[in-house]
């Protein structure tokens, strides 16, 4: 059912968006993300300025600043539509230019609300980072990191990340091994055999509608 597998891709998602804006949220205060600098350099670097905003906002993580900070700082560095057409697999090939920009920007939506709502839940919590892994034509890498916990085990998790013409973008993450993109994958093509691109697309809407709402359905 198409249920559960939407109600895993929100709890994945909230693991991944407290490791990705403790990584990625303060990169405006950089260049833009130039192919010169390393992707595990600017990672590091901009996790300790990330940290400092949240704590600015301790009493209210969700709140506008911190969504907007989502919005603006974090998100831009995300290629949505490599990521929709990777999760949306065969389908994306047969989906228009329209619908292709309406998946697009329907999943972005959804990554903005679970952020938003994801925010207060690493507060005070330390980041590591393993060496970063190239391919062999230096176009695309994995920055490794670890969330490490009190009392528990850390989390770990992989940003894969590609060249594009504005800098290194990430186009997928792995959240103790288990895929972002994947995990969407596996939703994504139940409910496009069961209703085409159509109910693939009111299917993200929906679930953005409920979110928006405060409902986790």
């Amino acid at each position: 059912m198409i249920a559960p597998a939407l109600s895993r891709i929100t709890r994945t998602l909230t693991a991944v968006a407290a490791l990705l804006c403790a990584g990625l949220a303060g990169l405006a205060a950089l260049p833009a993300w130039s192919a010169e600098v390393e992707p595990d350099a600017l990672v590091r670097s901009v996790s300790q300025d990330v940290m400092g905003i949240l704590e600015q906002h301790a009493t209210d993580p969700g709140s506008a600043a911190v969504q907007e900070m989502v919005s603006e700082k974090v998100l831009p560095h995300f290629d949505f539509a490599r990521m929709a057409a990777l999760a949306s697999g065969l389908a994306w090939r047969s989906a228009t230019p329209e619908q292709k920009a309406e998946l697009t920007e329907e999943f972005r939506s959804l990554l903005v609300r679970t952020y938003s709502k994801a925010l207060g839940k690493f507060q005070g919590q330390k980041l590591e980072f393993d060496p970063q892994r190239k391919s062999a034509d230096q176009r695309k890498a994995i920055v490794r990191s670890r969330l490490v916990q009190a009392g528990s085990e850390p989390i770990t998790v992989d940003y894969r990340m590609a060249v594009t013409a504005s800098g290194w973008k990430v186009y997928d993450v792995s959240v103790d091994g288990v895929s972002l993109v994947t995990t969407y994958r596996d939703a994504f093509a139940e409910e496009s055999r069961r209703s085409g691109i159509p109910g693939l697309i009111k299917m993200l809407k929906d679930k953005n509608s409920n979110l928006a709402a405060g409902k986790t359905a």
